[in-house]
């Protein structure tokens, strides 16, 4: 039991690394960067460094590959503290800033390929439910802190200090992982073959499996609805009428919290349930949650609705994640960790993101609440799916 909980404690740490880059590039920067008076148009199109996040197969390999695990952690943690800390010195804009950023993107990239495969190999089945719980909440705690957290301490110190303040604590992560014997664990990553096939082989795994075609798009849907509903609710919290504070408050930091705890309550039903029965169970959960902010969205819904929609989705959404993160590492081959999970968590990427663009067409021409209802609809289809997926688990 000590073990266990060793390795929980492991899994935090990661975690709370793995989170602070992400909350740091889409809350902490676009802040300091409007505040410079930088041009909106520049501010958004600085957002496609990003795209690091996204193209995490190209190297994921390598990863897998050469070195321990632990080795490419230090490196992208150093590599963080560097460009933060770099981007605290130059002017904001121009192409040395870009350059800057892009650097903490990769950086953090890597770092996810690197903690993600290593949690993979680290972590025993009967212990996915837990350590996904962990994970989740960590990797939030550490969003908002790098996020909300930082523009607060900048609010009294500046944004430079607030920006060296985390490339220190970027730096001792780094001390801390190269220090902690319990990341040096041997990679069980094959490397039988040459690097060609260090690419290839990881897809053709998932190809090869039984129902691969429906596999894939399980994992490209199983949130879909959560995620269409999502890139509208704060536009439907302001046409609401609620104030910034409300807004902040509830939806945001009440929210966050709430999600910290579905995904903590997750983790142990996960352990209780089994993975595929939690599966099922916490994301018709999730799915049944968006009908709250269907009720909250009609016209003579009670204000109180909206509050207590907020909280029970971010709640909901904590288990369903916990849930489909905890599948997602017992679908990878622990022989093809960092890759494997690379790919899926790609495609799961690119559908979160496809459905968040989407859903302004669908709030306008169907309105709140006939929109909400209809995300309810879209995310059933992919429950139906679990009895066939469970299928293709690789036996360990």
């Amino acid at each position: 039991m000590k073990a266990f909980y060793r390795k929980l404690a492991v899994v935090a740490l990661l975690y709370l690394a793995e989170g602070l880059p992400f909350g740091f590039v889409y809350v902490s920067l676009p802040v300091y960067l409007r505040s410079q008076k930088v041009d909106l148009v520049e501010i958004g199109l600085l957002s496609l460094t990003g795209l690091s996040w996204s193209l995490k197969p190209l190297w994921a390999p390598l990863v897998d590959r050469y070195g321990r695990k632990y080795y490419w952690m230090v490196g992208a943690l150093l590599g963080l503290a560097l460009s933060v800390a770099l981007l605290s010195m130059v002017p904001p804009a121009g192409k040395l800033y870009v350059l800057f950023v892009f650097l903490c993107t990769l950086s953090s990239a890597t770092l996810d390929i690197a903690v993600d495969g290593y949690t993979i190999e680290l972590v025993e089945e009967e212990e996915l439910g837990p350590a996904n719980g962990v994970r989740v909440s960590a990797y939030r705690v550490a969003m908002i802190g790098s996020g909300g957290g930082l523009v607060a301490l900048a609010h009294f110190l500046g944004f430079r200090p607030a920006f060296l303040a985390l490339s220190v604590i970027f730096l001792a992560l780094a001390a801390t992982i190269l220090m902690l014997p319990d990341t040096h664990l041997p990679s069980k990553s094959r490397k039988t073959y040459d690097l060609f096939g260090q690419y290839i082989t990881p897809l053709k795994d998932f190809l090869k499996r039984p129902y691969a075609p429906l596999l894939l798009f399980f994992v490209l849907t199983f949130k879909i609805g959560d995620a269409t509903m999502g890139s509208m609710i704060y536009p439907f919290w302001v046409d609401r009428g609620f104030t910034k504070l409300e807004i902040g408050l509830v939806s945001g930091t009440l929210g966050s919290l709430a999600t910290i705890g579905g995904s903590l309550v997750g983790g142990g039903l996960i352990r209780y349930l089994g993975l595929f029965r939690a599966l099922w169970m916490l994301g018709l959960t999730q799915s049944l949650s968006n009908l709250g902010y269907a009720y909250a969205a009609l016209p003579d819904s009670a204000r109180w609705t909206v509050y207590g929609a907020s909280l029970i989705e971010s709640f909901t959404g904590g288990l369903g994640t916990a849930a489909f993160l905890a599948f997602l590492m017992r679908l990878c081959r622990k022989d093809m960790s960092a890759s494997q999970y690379a790919l899926l968590s790609t495609l799961f990427s690119l559908s979160f993101t496809l459905s968040r663009a989407l859903g302004g067409f669908g709030a306008k021409y169907m309105g709140y609440a006939g929109f909400f209802f209809f995300t309810f609809w879209i995310s059933l289809p992919p429950l139906l799916l679990v009895p066939l997926v469970r299928k293709a688990i690789p036996e360990t």
